[in-house]
């Protein structure tokens, strides 16, 4: 059975309670749509064993600008066509400092800013952090509790990984017990639905359309940017305009 979540179904209570998870590449500051898979998951597996892909979105996003979406990074040293997401780091302390400022500069006169600026300003000016996983992993778990995201965060270093890449992600789900797996829909070109379903692993598909707009600065609207742009705009609002706040 393969279903699709979106704001006017009700897919969070199952017959007999069937766990669901989500196995995702961390990315950095994400958007919102990559929350509302944590948020409506029992476990959330950061997939960070695998390939580090050079200009994705492990160690970028996006955020508004006066003069338009502008790219904010953490600049990585990549050794290795081979070299995990794992084993990739910031090629410079500064980054912190970097990309605070970039952030302070184009947000700092947004709604919310002086009630979440503290929480943000800590981390990039005083963390030690290099390894992109570690930082991305940190911000996930603060935005979720930031907003009121509950989800278990494992990750995958912790479990036993074999096979191809349905294979392990198939391992994943029954090492953790979970008879449901969520996917972004860009998996489908790929992702192999029958070996799921042989292991009796149920999938479904995230929907990312009829996102409401919200207050956003520097017009026009654009819902692909990172999760830092409704925080800051809409602040304890927030998870009205996810997916995740309707469950």
């Amino acid at each position: 059975m393969i279903t699709r979540l979106g704001l006017d179904q009700s897919p969070y209570i199952f017959p007999n309670r069937m766990k669901r998870v989500a196995i995702i590449q961390s990315n950095y500051i994400p958007w919102k749509g990559y929350f509302d898979i944590i948020g409506v998951v029992d476990e959330f597996i950061i997939y960070d064993e695998v390939q580090y892909t050079k200009n994705d979105w492990r160690n970028r996003n996006k955020i508004k600008t006066s003069s338009g979406v502008q790219w904010i990074t953490i600049p990585v040293y990549q050794r290795s066509l081979r070299q995990k997401i794992s084993e990739t780091e910031a090629n410079s302390r500064k980054w912190g400092v970097k990309n605070w400022n970039t952030i302070k500069s184009n947000y700092g006169r947004a709604p919310f800013f002086s009630l979440f600026s503290s929480e943000f300003e800590e981390f990039y000016n005083t963390s030690n952090l290099m390894l992109i996983s570690e930082i991305n992993a940190f911000l996930l778990k603060k935005i979720c509790m930031m907003i009121g995201i509950t989800t278990k965060i494992t990750n995958s270093a912790d479990y036993f990984l074999q096979g191809d890449s349905t294979e392990k992600l198939i391992s994943l789900c029954k090492q953790v017990d979970a008879q449901c797996y969520l996917s972004g829909p860009a998996a489908k070109n790929y992702l192999k639905e029958d070996l799921f379903l042989q292991e009796g692993i149920q999938v479904e598909w995230m929907d990312y359309t009829d996102y409401p707009e919200y207050p956003q600065l520097y017009p026009p609207f654009n819902h692909q940017v990172s999760i830092i742009d409704l925080i800051l705009n809409t602040g304890p609002n927030s998870m009205n305009y996810m997916k995740c706040g309707k469950k």
